[in-house]
């Protein structure tokens, strides 16, 4: 299965990612690393550690990336939300979109194409943890359906401040 999905064929395609796509999508981590409180670390991925990540989720058929005129303008991944035997049924999305290409809908084709692809693959529950002041993020899940099972304050630490983490959840059985 090699599903492609397009927002307007001229402006936005999705297709599953390739291992030619690292450099690109770690030149997305590595800014929402430094510039974002998406992701709750300061150390940037290096190039050895971005191919091994990436390996982990094209072997399981999970990553996709976003084109607008033939560049790679966003990625996403679902993995196991929790690596315990007990969890195996539920994962965890990932979505981010390269800074200069927000607002053309890259968020919203990215996560049909994660959704579409964790129900085939048979899982039950797709689990997103957004910072919980990322309201961009919370509103495009909840578009999808996904709603707010909690937030959990203070966290994680980023920029010199607590975090507190919001998790959605969507049923995909």
């Amino acid at each position: 299965m090699n599903p492609i999905y397009e927002r307007d064929s001229a402006t936005v395609t999705v297709r599953r990612a390739r291992p030619g796509d690292v450099d690109a999508v770690r030149a997305i981590r590595n800014h929402a690393i430094e510039h974002s409180t998406a992701l709750w670390t300061r150390t940037p991925q290096s190039a050895a550690e971005s191919v091994a990540w990436l390996a982990v989720h094209l072997e399981r058929g999970s990553a996709f990336v976003a084109e607008t005129g033939g560049e790679v303008a966003g990625f996403a991944v679902y993995g196991p939300w929790r690596e315990l035997d007990g969890y195996r049924h539920t994962v965890e999305d990932s979505v981010y979109v390269r800074e200069d290409r927000h607002g053309l809908g890259i968020g919203s084709v990215l996560l049909t194409a994660l959704i579409d692809s964790a129900r085939a693959a048979g899982h039950h529950i797709m689990i997103a943890g957004i910072e919980a002041g990322n309201t961009a993020s919370i509103r495009l899940h909840e578009r999808f359906g996904f709603r707010v099972a909690g937030t959990i304050p203070e966290v994680g630490t980023k920029f010199g401040r607590w975090l507190d983490l919001t998790l959605m959840r969507l049923a995909l059985s």
